[in-house]
């Protein structure tokens, strides 16, 4: 090792083993950090991510090997803390200042709090388990910035551009073992796109020998064959000459034939590799409403307590568009959902006759709501996942079952029992259960969370190709700019409808308020050139004054 590699050295894991049961987690000769890495973490569910950084952290041993840390570690778990301390700089930062000694703040305020007090250590090393957790957009932003501007990182998360933005490198973690990839998350998603797309050609110029090689082998025992018949008619000595020649031909072809057999054995098996199949829902069978606006908002109040989140706001939801809602932490967001769905539920069930509920929101009477949100068990523990996907489903079994395939619930995974699975295998078996029921409309309240990159992937093409209408909650700002068509965005009480992307919708906010500051200087400079007149002149001067206030008025409207 270079002495200058040496002294960048500030972890090192060697010989790592841990298992859970009889299962191996992981199993790894050597890991290394050194100061300027900053690392994302990635692997499917239950693939031992946090297992790693708990074991790189020191927060827990693994079964054999060791790990030598050279400077602190400040570390942002995805668990609750509990006695979390941040200085006041920190806490101003994530807008939590206030929310230190209270005992009850929502999930964004408190991974903001935990944030805070991971970066309050100010240390050479951060650890981040899905710090996005819960975040709104401005919250995952400011997280970047800090994530950014850490001297060393090692981050889980299943937020891609998070991933872009932040990493130089990946590091996969699959099987027990890591592998290491230069780069950000789309180099190692090219690199891995690579991997499979030769893994293919492997795959059909193996298939693609075998059938030249079995084909030359049947061709050549059939030869064999028909040399061995002599033509009718054929004298003695015309038939000896036959046999010999026949002889002489059969032994070259078996030779031809054997050296064929033992080429094909020889040929090293290439397994397929595992494509999506492709997903034919009836999406007739629910039935589905013909109207362009399928759910709506008119005058819709609602708080809690002396709270108001919503104040005579308006919306619209549109039939068969992918729509999502946006706004701050605390701003209403998943509040809005639950509405919508009482709404259609109380409707359901007759506790009201009235098309529009109390609160003002309007659903068609075709509509039928699947609902997906955290905390929310549409799931039966004691039966299979597929008994559970199929329970409720107007879909086949065979549809059932691509849906499931699709999610990556594959082969015997199917006829596991829902109380065994981790939690985002049960959240993939609620959203497969959703796919195939009798809905129309799907809310679905942060689905990706708790899911790794290739789940949000499948759960990403599937809603993709979903015909029905989809309104969705998600911090996740791939996922959203990959599936919304519109927004929902909650300001001060109210909503304001965006016809677009996300991305859009930034863009459009981003030159605003570039027009906003250039208004501002102008009127600055106005302001000034007015000030500088007023002051040379002898007597009052109404008009100056008039126009002095009037560009003061319009600066403070800005």
């Amino acid at each position: 090792m270079l002495i200058r590699d040496f002294f960048m050295l500030i972890l090192e894991a060697v010989n790592i083993k841990m298992n859970f049961g009889d299962r191996e987690i992981l199993s790894f000769e050597k890991l290394q950090i050194k100061k300027g890495d900053k690392i994302g973490v990635v692997g499917r569910n239950g693939a031992g991510k946090t297992t790693l950084l708990n074991i790189l952290a020191g927060e827990q041993l693994p079964d054999e090997g060791i790990v030598k840390r050279f400077c602190e570690i400040a570390y942002i778990k995805q668990m609750p803390d509990t006695g979390l301390e941040a200085d006041d700089k920190a806490l101003s930062e994530f807008n939590v200042r206030d929310k230190v000694n209270k005992l009850i703040v929502s999930g964004g305020e408190h991974t903001r709090l935990k944030i805070a007090a991971a970066l309050s250590r100010n240390t050479l090393l951060l650890f981040a388990d899905e710090p996005t957790a819960n975040l709104d957009l401005k919250g995952i932003e400011i997280l970047r910035k800090k994530l950014l501007a850490a001297e060393t990182l090692v981050l889980i998360s299943h937020d891609r551009e998070l991933l872009d933005s932040t990493c130089n490198k990946i590091i996969e973690v699959a099987d027990g073992e890591i592998t290491g990839f230069e780069g950000n998350y789309s180099f190692y998603e090219q690199r891995r796109q690579q991997i499979i797309n030769r893994e293919l050609f492997e795959y059909e110029s193996y298939i693609s020998e075998k059938r030249h090689l079995e084909e030359a082998v049947i061709n050549r025992k059939a030869r064999a064959e028909a040399i061995k018949k002599a033509p009718a008619r054929m004298g003695n000595s015309e038939a000896r000459l036959h046999r010999r020649h026949s002889n002489e031909m059969q032994e070259k072809i078996h030779g031809a034939t054997k050296a064929a057999e033992g080429r094909l054995n020889k040929l090293e098996v290439k397994e397929k590799p595992m494509t999506p199949p492709s997903i034919r829902l009836d999406f007739s069978l629910t039935n589905p409403p013909k109207n362009n606006i399928i759910i709506s908002g008119n005058n819709f109040s609602f708080g809690y307590g002396d709270k108001k989140l919503y104040n005579k706001a308006a919306f619209n939801v549109y039939n068969g568009k992918k729509q999502a809602i946006i706004g701050e932490n605390g701003s209403g967001k998943t509040t809005l959902l639950n509405r919508i769905y009482s709404c259609f539920f109380e409707k359901k069930t007759n506790a009201f006759n009235a098309e529009e509920n109390s609160d003002g929101i309007n659903i068609v009477p075709k509509a039928e709501i699947g609902y997906f949100c955290q905390g929310l068990e549409n799931l039966n523990a004691s039966k299979t996942v597929l008994e559970n996907a199929i329970e409720e489903s107007i879909q086949d079994e065979t549809t059932v079952r691509t849906v499931l395939a699709r999610l990556l619930l594959t082969g015997d995974n199917v006829y596991k029992k829902v109380g065994v699975l981790s939690g985002g295998e049960r959240i993939k078996v609620s959203f497969a259960k959703l796919i195939v029921s009798n809905a129309n409309i799907l809310i679905l309240d942060e689905p990706t969370n708790y899911l790794d990159m290739r789940s949000i992937e499948a759960l990403q093409d599937i809603l993709s190709e979903y015909e029905g209408t989809v309104l969705f909650v998600s911090h996740d700002r791939g996922f959203v700019n990959a599936i919304a068509q519109r927004l929902l965005i909650i300001q001060n009480n109210h909503i304001i409808e965006f016809d677009g992307k996300l991305r859009d919708y930034e863009n459009n906010m981003s030159k605003r308020q570039e027009n906003t500051k250039t208004q501002k200087l102008l009127l600055q400079m106005r302001i000034t050139e007015v000030l500088a007149r007023l002051s040379k002149s002898d007597k009052n001067n109404e008009r100056l004054e008039n126009e002095y206030q009037e560009l003061l008025a319009k600066l403070r409207g800005l």
